[in-house]
C-alpha cells in the first residue's frame, strides 16, 4: 500500500454507528466497534462517537458483552456529544468516567478490570489501554457560545464546535482561533435538501485555512468519491449527490498547501472521476495540483482531522475496490 494512502487514512474515521442512517442500538454499535478494533484496517479508526448522556448505557453494554482485552492494548478513544446548556454537568460526568476507565498515565489509572459505575465488572478493551473520553462536540448558535464554552472546557478535552449550516463562518472561526478549539461541518444528511452545496463546504474549508482552525466533518462521507448514493439503508431509499471523503480531505490538504480560496476548491469537491485523483510513491495529484506525502501528513495532523461515519465497512470496501487498500 502506498505511504500516502496510509497517511491520508490513518485514524480518519470516527465511528458513529448510533446515528442515521445506521441508527444502531448501543449494544450493536459497541459490538461493531469492538470487532473493528481487530479488523485488518483498524488503523483507520479514530474515535467512537457517543452522546455524553449515554455513557452509562455504553458501560453497561461493554459489561453485558464481556469484551475481551485488545491484543495491542490500545485505548478506546471516545468523542462525547454534549449540549451547551448542560455543559458543566456533562463535563463532570465525563471526568467521572475517565477517572474509572482512563489509560495509565492519567490521574486514576485503571486496572485490567474495574467496577463500573453502571454496576458490574467492566473488562477493559486493552489490559493497559483503557477507555478515555478525550474530545467533545457541541453545536453553537452564535460566536459568543464559543466564548462561553471555552471558559468551561478543561484542557484535557479537545472541543469541536459545530457551526450553524447557513451561518457566516468567519465570526465563529475568529472565536475559535487561538483557543485550541476546532470546527465541525455537517457535509451530508438523510434528506437531500439539507446536503450543503460544494460552495458552502469550500467556503468553510477555505475560511478554516485562513483562520488556522482545524476541523472535522460529519455525515454523508461513506464513500471516497462524489456521486449519487442512497441516503438511507431502507429497501427503497431516497438518493442524493454526496461528497466523497477523498474530495473533502484532499481539498483541505490542497487548500492548506497551495493557499486556495473557496472558488478554487469547488472543482475538487465536485470531482466525480476517481481517476482524476492520482496516487503514487511521491504523494497525490489532482489535475495540475500536487501534494507530497509529507504535505498530506501535515494537513491530516494540523488541519483536516477526521470524519464521522455510521459505517466503517463502506469506506473500506470502496477503497479496496479502487485498489488503494490491501
Amino acid at each position: 500500500m502506498l505511504d500516502c494512502i496510509r497517511v491520508l487514512m490513518t485514524e480518519i474515521i470516527d465511528y458513529a454507528g448510533l446515528f442515521p442512517p445506521a441508527s444502531l442500538d448501543m449494544h450493536s454499535a459497541v459490538q461493531s466497534w469492538a470487532g473493528y478494533q481487530n479488523a485488518d484496517h483498524a488503523w483507520m479508526l479514530g474515535r467512537l462517537i457517543i452522546p455524553a448522556n449515554r455513557l452509562e448505557e455504553f458501560e453497561q453494554s461493554v459489561i453485558e458483552q464481556s469484551l475481551t482485552p485488545n491484543p495491542e492494548d490500545t485505548a478506546w478513544r471516545i468523542s462525547a456529544l454534549v449540549a451547551l446548556d448542560s455543559l458543566n454537568a456533562q463535563i463532570d460526568r465525563i471526568f467521572e468516567f475517565n477517572r474509572t476507565y482512563a489509560p495509565p498515565g492519567s490521574d486514576a489509572p485503571p486496572s485490567a478490570t474495574t467496577e463500573s459505575a453502571a454496576g458490574g465488572e467492566l473488562i477493559l478493551p486493552g489490559a493497559s489501554g483503557g477507555i478515555v473520553v478525550d474530545a467533545i462536540e457541541l453545536k453553537v448558535a452564535d460566536p459568543t457560545d464559543i466564548d462561553r464554552a471555552m471558559r468551561i472546557i478543561p484542557e484535557q478535552l479537545e472541543p469541536y464546535f459545530e457551526l450553524p449550516p447557513d451561518a457566516d463562518e468567519r465570526g465563529f472561526l475568529a472565536a475559535i482561533a487561538g483557543t485550541g478549539g476546532r470546527a465541525k461541518i455537517r457535509t451530508g444528511s438523510v434528506h437531500a435538501p439539507e446536503i450543503p452545496t460544494p460552495l458552502r463546504v469550500a467556503s468553510f474549508i477555505a475560511a478554516c485555512g485562513a483562520s488556522n482552525v482545524a476541523f472535522k466533518a460529519t455525515a454523508g462521507l461513506h464513500h471516497p468519491i462524489r456521486a449519487e448514493y442512497p441516503l438511507t439503508y431502507d429497501d427503497a431509499p431516497p438518493t442524493g449527490i454526496l461528497f466523497g471523503f477523498l474530495n473533502v480531505f484532499l481539498a483541505a490538504a490542497f487548500a492548506q498547501q497551495h493557499r486556495l480560496v473557496a472558488d478554487d476548491l469547488v472543482g475538487i469537491l465536485e470531482e466525480t472521476d476517481r481517476a482524476a485523483f492520482r496516487f503514487d510513491e511521491t504523494g497525490v495529484q489532482w489535475r495540475s495540483l500536487n501534494l507530497t506525502t509529507a504535505q498530506l501528513a501535515r494537513a491530516r495532523e494540523s488541519f483536516a482531522t477526521s470524519f464521522g461515519s455510521c459505517s466503517f465497512e463502506e469506506p473500506v470496501t470502496d477503497l479496496l475496490s479502487m485498489n488503494l487498500l490491501v
